[in-house]
């Protein structure tokens, strides 16, 4: 098996792609999510061996020693990490495939002459590639890496508000273009292409930065569209068919994703990859508190759901940090045992990467049925008993439809406030991951239950 011939390659690529199409039709639903994954586990192994042992193929023992070296760290890292740094984790693999798409790039253009490609249309075409490989490349390697830093916290979810920041990206933009006019001009310019290099990285770190917080969901799935435009680049300077199609599905399916959340968010698709164009106008809303709350404790709360006949639990970030998904699903399951009905309302951006809650609920074994999106649900919180705010806050605020100069203002979120009750689960009274304070703490029918999500809801399921 030193060589395979190149119609079996191609085979193996075939199958490959189908399997990655199957791998993203499993993962559109919770049921099938598994097999979605085997899928892609399954065409990702295939594509793999068909390109390491086929013809064109040099360095063998260099390439299995470095995917032995890498396979070991990502086993490692994928043991260790917890479910709520998942976003931070995607958000560095994105940095990685930026950085090798930039190498590639240079690379290839290094070596063009030993691939026979010297001159001609071919040589323009192989120029053009190059260029912008490398340049979405090194986007979406310091995007990346600022997106991570604001997850992680390092840097600061607001957004970076420099004078004129439009007309600088759309400078950078400008300047790139003229720079691969006069590199493909040229016949391969190295100057043009390094300059072009920090150019890029200065834009990608400018354009996530100048992105709040509110709306980092989106650009973790952006992002993930870039890293596949990113590999489809670095397919098309390989010449290797099946990276261009694996980079275009992941760079589509991430796009359709961001437009899908930015559409559920009330934000211009445009505008959000475009470094948060537009906000300039809205006026940032105060973090001081806005009356006097109420607070209750663990054993209140078990008495008014034992009294309940309806209730809705909307989970967010604050839940996956305190891992109180499992007596969260316990609870579920004593109230639903007592014939009352218990749903959960998830918001599209719940959470730090689309579909977080999901997974906790699915992991903890909370019925599919009855975890609902917001469309599903929204129109049922005037009708219901009660509703549990378990560590989400923005997108239960009712500053985004009744504040036209909150910075989440449009965005649609969860109406808890048209429950009976609305007991909000805390740490303290600090505001979201947006930084806006939340009128909700302080209607007259909403309560305050502080401490760590996970050790109150166990309080709860002992009062039960």
């Amino acid at each position: 098996m030193n060589n395979m011939s190149q119609g079996l390659v191609m085979a193996a690529y075939i199958i490959a792609a189908l399997l990655f199409i199957a791998s993203l039709a499993g993962l559109s639903k919770q049921e099938t999510a598994r097999n979605g994954n085997t899928f892609g586990i399954a065409g990702m192994a295939i594509a793999l061996l068909a390109t390491i042992f086929s013809q064109n193929v040099e360095g063998l023992v260099w390439i299995i020693i470095a995917m032995i070296i890498g396979g070991a760290i990502g086993m490692r890292l994928a043991q260790k990490v917890e479910m709520t740094q998942m976003p931070e984790l995607i958000a560095m693999l994105h940095c990685f495939v930026g950085l090798a798409a930039v190498f590639v790039g240079y690379n290839s253009y290094i070596t063009a002459d030993s691939h026979g490609i010297v001159s001609g249309a071919m040589q323009n075409i192989h120029l053009g590639e190059v260029f912008l490989g490398v340049f979405i490349g090194a986007v979406t390697f310091t995007g990346s890496i600022v997106a991570f830093g604001k997850l992680r916290g390092s840097i600061s979810s607001k957004a970076l508000m420099l004078p004129h920041r439009h007309k600088l990206n759309a400078l950078a933009l400008l300047v790139s273009f003229l720079l691969m006019w006069q590199f493909i001009a040229s016949g391969g310019s190295t100057f043009a292409l390094i300059l072009m290099t920090f150019i890029a990285l200065a834009f990608g770190w400018h354009l996530v930065a100048s992105i709040g917080g509110a709306d980092m969901p989106v650009v973790v799935s952006m992002l993930n569209s870039y890293s596949g435009w990113a590999a489809a680049a670095a397919g098309f300077m390989l010449s290797n068919d099946l990276l261009i199609v694996t980079g275009a599905l992941v760079g589509s399916s991430g796009a359709i994703l961001s437009y899908i959340m930015c559409k559920a968010m009330n934000r211009s698709f445009i505008s959000v990859i475009a470094g948060g164009f537009g906000n300039d106008a809205v006026a940032s809303s105060s973090a001081e508190q806005m009356g006097e709350y109420r607070e209750m404790v663990p054993e209140e709360v078990a008495e008014i759901l034992k009294n309940a006949s309806s209730v809705i639990i909307t989970p967010g970030y604050g839940m996956a940090v305190a891992q109180a998904q499992y007596p969260v699903a316990e609870i579920t399951q004593h109230l639903r045992n007592k014939g009352i009905n218990v749903r959960f309302g998830i918001h599209p951006v719940a959470g730090r990467l689309p579909g977080h809650m999901n997974v906790l609920l699915a992991e903890a074994k909370v019925p599919y049925d009855i975890v609902l999106e917001m469309d599903e649900i929204n129109e049922d919180f005037a009708d219901t008993d009660v509703v549990l705010v378990i560590g989400a806050n923005d997108t239960v605020n009712p500053a985004a439809s009744e504040d036209p100069t909150s910075p989440i203002a449009g965005m649609p979120v969860l109406e808890v406030w048209k429950a009976q009750q609305v007991i909000v689960f805390k740490r303290s009274m600090s505001t979201g991951y947006a930084g806006v304070q939340n009128p909700l703490f302080f209607k007259d029918n909403s309560f305050m239950c502080f401490g760590d999500a996970k050790g109150t809801v166990e309080s709860i399921l002992r009062a039960l």
